[in-house]
């Protein structure tokens, strides 16, 4: 909470030079940027914009800026600009240069350090942000708006060009931020306008009454602007997350106290899905690794649930209680707290480690949650069904595990039938394709390197795992077959060092049903294989599209514009291949699906049944279109798509796990107007289409 009577003294009488403190320098920066923005590639790059922003939140929090605009201009510059206190900008009694320039090229100089007029809550705990944008910057300009002026400062990669001076006169107070990231830093310098959109609008969730604007000036003819208020904070931020989906409890929990100057907000609804999205925020940063407020959440939501059922007579005498995998099944719930020293670990702030927390959030949570259950008897008892539900799910799901994984390798018996393994034992250099039916999967074994490369086809598309239980997902073949495979288990009884292979590659045909089989496993892998993904141990395989052929020479292209390059350079005319095959194999069965897919009811294709319906002529490029793995031998599928030493693969990752399973929720839920509103919006952007 903000103290009214600080609020009301004089800012500039308050918060000056006297606020700063310095820690270290700041040339360790330039030097290992890793260690203070995470990476180098599209991730750090905007954490610039990140670390400028949580300023101007902290302004917010301590009750002195009411609005935060960043505006996105040409040549990659970036403005932030708030309307808070201004950096201080007399000289500093250690540093002997202005406070501004203080705050701009020292590590850990900041107003989140000292007494007084600093920070009392802030989300920069390590006051290296503003600093470290400067050093990573090519360019840099400060423009400070206090006492009624406006001072003014530029800088070249961490360089002061000159000192903080006044250049004008002003009403207004606040700090304007503008740089350009340093292209001899980072690998990509193209700011992601959908990325910056969200993590803005989550800000202005987490901070009520705050004003958030961002606006998109880098195209001449078009501008985009957004701006975001939110009076309901994290209770409207659940409302949002829930949009899609039918929920159990239309009245949200809220809950917001204070206790020992930390203060701790709490909100939460149940929906119908069997997905958990909870966010653990500590003074507005995202803990996605959570910490010590999500234990004492968890633990409270588990005990006040079972003391209510069982109160209630919910759940009989002889029923076990509900575990933590019960309750959390279907929940979205935040947790936000704000407290004055926070413990994180690292500088991207992924776990909270404060012990207090944990009793704080826990007897705040429990106490206010079982108000609510008593208050709302009939939406209580929604709640305690859907978990009840999810019980007997959770003990069928055990019963057909623990039968698939008796008869399983995980307990040291055979593999999967399918399953064409590699010799090598060592799972840092084995690596498995996950194939697309029996034609691919035919040629990839054939062609593969056996000592290190494993092949398992799949028969036809995989269960939609978005709307189906465990249980469910076990009686399916094709997923029972990779659980066995992989060595992990799944789930809560995930083990990633049980890995049996650190490359999972999903390769798929460049058609609709291809992507269609992709996006499922990815589904699969993500809601129940987090960990690995994490790890980076997955990835999706980018077979060529074309194989162009000119007299002896032949060449492949991933892309259209791949290809026509390629011909460019080989120069000629241009005729398409069309193959026919002398023998159909037999139609692959679909094990969740009567259809199947044009590539699995077509034989493998070999260089002696193909026939073309062009005569080749030595001046003309042959252009092959391939609709399917099972149309490459096994020598042009390795060396076009398995060979480490010229394959094209795309890792896996999750940047916004967030984001993340709001689209998976939307293009594999069972709500349909979501999906088909997405379609309609991206239509335009989908390349090689076939229908």
């Amino acid at each position: 909470m903000i103290d009214k009577k600080s609020s009301e003294k004089s800012p500039s009488s308050t918060y000056n030079a006297e606020s700063i403190v310095i820690l270290e320098g700041l040339d360790p920066v330039r030097k290992r940027p890793g260690m203070y923005i995470g990476s180098t590639s599209a991730t750090g790059l905007h954490h610039l914009i990140w670390e400028v922003v949580d300023n101007g939140i902290d302004e917010a929090m301590a009750g002195f800026a009411t609005e935060i605009s960043t505006t996105l201009l040409k040549d990659g510059l970036v403005e932030v600009a708030d309307n808070g206190r201004g950096i201080p900008v007399d000289i500093h009694k250690t540093t002997k240069v202005s406070a501004l320039e203080t705050v701009l090229t020292k590590l850990h100089a900041g107003g989140k350090f000292g007494e007084g007029g600093g920070y009392k809550v802030s989300g920069g705990l390590h006051g290296v942000g503003v600093s470290v944008v400067n050093a990573l910057s090519e360019y840099l300009k400060a423009e400070i708006y206090r006492e009624g002026k406006v001072w003014m400062q530029e800088y070249q990669r961490g360089k002061p060009q000159d000192k903080a001076k006044p250049v004008g006169n002003t009403k207004k107070t606040g700090t304007t931020i503008t740089f350009k990231a340093d292209p001899q830093i980072f690998e990509e310098l193209e700011y992601n306008w959908g990325k910056i959109l969200d993590r803005l609008r989550q800000q202005a969730y987490l901070t009520k009454g705050i004003t958030i604007k961002l606006a998109d000036k880098r195209a001449e003819h078009r501008t985009k602007n957004y701006t975001f208020y939110f009076e309901g904070g994290i209770k409207a931020y659940i409302k949002s997350l829930n949009q899609n989906s039918a929920v159990k409890n239309e009245t949200i929990f809220y809950v917001e106290k204070e206790i020992n100057d930390t203060k701790v907000e709490v909100s939460l609804q149940y929906n119908d899905g069997f997905n958990e999205t909870t966010l653990a925020f500590a003074n507005n940063i995202i803990n996605p690794d959570g910490g010590t407020h999500m234990v004492g959440f968890r633990t409270a939501l588990t005990r006040t649930l079972n003391n209510y059922a069982r109160n209630q007579k919910l759940l009989k005498e002889k029923e076990e209680n509900l575990t933590g995998e019960d309750v959390r099944e279907g929940l979205t719930a935040i947790i936000s707290v704000k407290l004055t020293n926070p413990q994180f670990e690292g500088q991207t702030k992924g776990k909270l480690g404060n012990a207090e927390i944990k009793t704080y959030v826990e007897q705040i949570f429990g106490d206010s949650f079982n108000t609510f259950l008593e208050e709302h008897p009939k939406e209580a008892e929604a709640i305690i069904s859907k978990c009840c539900l999810s019980a007997q799910a959770r003990i069928a799901a055990r019963t057909a595990r623990a039968s698939i994984l008796r008869k399983g390798a995980l307990e040291g018996m055979t593999l999967p039938g399918k399953l064409a393994d590699c010799s090598s034992r060592k799972p840092e250099e084995s690596e498995l394709y996950i194939v697309e039916g029996d034609s691919a999967g035919g040629s990839a074994k054939q062609g593969r390197n056996r000592r290190f490369q494993a092949i398992l086809p799949l028969r036809g598309k995989i269960l939609n795992v978005e709307r189906a239980r465990l249980d469910k997902m076990l009686a399916n073949n094709e997923i029972k077959n990779l659980v066995i495979a992989l060595g992990t288990n799944i789930d809560d009884q995930f083990d990633l060092s049980k890995l049996r292979y650190h490359r999972i590659i999903i390769m798929t045909d460049a058609d609709v049903d291809g992507a269609h089989i992709r996006t499922l496993l990815l589904t699969l892998f993500f809601r129940h294989f987090g960990p690995m993904v994490l790890n980076g141990n997955l990835y999706v395989a980018q077979p060529p599209l074309y194989q162009l052929k000119k007299g002896a020479t032949i060449k492949y292209a991933y892309t259209d514009e791949e290809k026509e390059n390629i011909i460019k350079e080989m120069g000629g005319i241009t005729e398409e291949i069309i193959q026919t095959t002398e023998e159909e194999s037999e139609t692959t069965e679909n094990s969740s699906s009567e259809d199947s897919t044009d590539e699995e009811a077509t034989g493998e294709i070999n260089e002696t049944e193909t026939k073309q319906t062009k005569t080749k002529a030595p001046s003309r490029i042959m252009i092959q279109r391939y609709k399917g793995l099972g149309e490459m031998n096994p020598t042009q599928l390795w060396e076009t798509t398995m060979n480490p030493a010229t394959r094209v693969m795309k890792q896996i990752n999750v940047e916004d796990a967030v984001a993340a399973n709001e689209i998976f929720e939307i293009l594999m839920g069972g709500d349909v107007a979501p999906r088909k509103h997405f379609i309609q919006t991206h239509a335009k952007k989908v390349e090689n289409l076939d229908i």
